[in-house]
């Protein structure tokens, strides 16, 4: 005798049917001309989670690794049956502790179909070496509305006995959602690099097309200063730093700029390099043993003291003051040596007592 279920009920196949070892769960519903609905099998284990892809049993795989579950395919109605699945229950592996039956709508989604456009969808187990029915379930169709998958129901294991549970769980997302839900892998598409809009040139109205328009050049930045740098000396070299022997080797060759002459090459130490590529003309003036060195009005020179040499003296030797004029280094060399002649004539002239030589220096405003 069969029992009708309702949602969540169950009932003990091997009581119904004692010494059961095979069962046939045909499944049925009523659509509409252009709905496709397919059946399928799933084999859990103790967590619920299907043992692997190939133990879910659909219409790409008709039948499980060890022959237990078989998809009977479509085909005409069978008894009200739209599609059947076979169990054997003693093949079954014993890893297995329930075997879910999900029916999903194909591609519903995009149909803009749903299980609320279905009717009288059923469940029902039979004895597959009688053919008796033993337990019925009848979806209401009230319930549902958008989901485009469902799982009918399910057989599991209750110590030694099969039982058959109504279980009636919709799911919107179809049949990807239940294979998710019970662990399948499902195989998502990358989504697709959208193609560069193309853009139309506006074409001129008569007369002859447009030229072409050249592709935009880069823009090139402007090369970076280079130092031309000397190769280092070995040990037998004595080429130093040009404006100063204590700063160690002159390794880079420069430029130097000075305040009166022709501009020259000359060999420096790095830190010295550095400053005349920074640096305003006139550059570095190399200092005259025993004359001051003026510092040049407008650009400071920012180097190091000379050692063994005279300190520029202050301003008010060298112009008037509130800016007045400037005299450079010419002029102080050339007033220096005119004393130093005038004082060895006139001590060759005198040898007995040495006059006081006054040197005045005459400057034109």
């Amino acid at each position: 005798m069969s029992v009708t279920l309702t949602k969540g009920g169950n009932v003990s196949l091997s009581k119904q049917a004692p010494g059961l070892t095979a069962v046939t769960v045909g499944l049925g519903w009523q659509a509409n001309t252009g709905f496709e609905p397919d059946a399928s099998a799933l084999l859990c284990d103790q967590s619920g989670q299907v043992l692997s892809d190939e133990h879910f049993v659909f219409f790409n795989n008709l039948s499980s690794p060890d022959g237990s579950v078989r998809h009977s395919g479509g085909g005409s109605p069978i008894d009200g049956d739209a599609q059947r699945i076979e169990i054997d229950l003693t093949r079954v592996p014993d890893r297995v502790e329930k075997i879910v039956f999900p029916v999903s709508l194909y591609e519903g989604a995009s149909r803009g179909q749903s299980f609320g456009q279905v009717h009288r969808a059923h469940i029902r187990v039979l004895d597959r070496d009688s053919g008796a029915e033993l337990a019925r379930y009848d979806l209401a169709p009230g319930g549902l509305s958008a989901e485009t998958a469902l799982v009918f129901g399910e057989l599991y294991r209750h110590g030694a006995e099969w039982k058959f549970r109504a279980v009636g769980q919709g799911y919107a997302a179809g049949l990807a959602g239940i294979a998710t839900d019970y662990g399948v892998a499902v195989p998502r598409e990358a989504p697709a690099t959208p193609s560069p809009a193309p853009v139309n040139t506006p074409q001129p109205t008569g007369g002859a097309p447009a030229p072409p328009v050249s592709p935009k050049a880069p823009v090139v930045a402007p090369p970076a200063p280079v130092f031309t740098t000397s190769p280092q000396p070995t040990g037998s070299s004595t080429v130093t730093c040009f404006f100063d022997p204590n700063h160690g080797p002159g390794v880079t060759t420069v430029t130097w700029s000075p305040q009166w002459g022709v501009p020259r090459p000359v060999q420096t130490c790095g830190a010295c390099a550095q400053r005349i590529q920074a640096t305003a003309p006139p550059f570095y003036t190399p200092p005259q043993q025993g004359y001051p060195q003026p510092v040049a009005q407008g650009y400071p020179q920012q180097g190091y003291p000379q050692q063994g040499y005279g300190q520029p003296y202050g301003d008010q030797d060298h112009h008037q003051q509130g800016g007045g004029r400037r005299f450079g280094t010419g002029a102080l060399i050339g007033a220096g040596a005119a004393g130093l002649i005038g004082g060895a004539l006139l001590n060759e002239a005198f040898d007995d007592d040495e006059p006081e030589v006054v040197v005045n220096n005459y400057y034109e405003d």
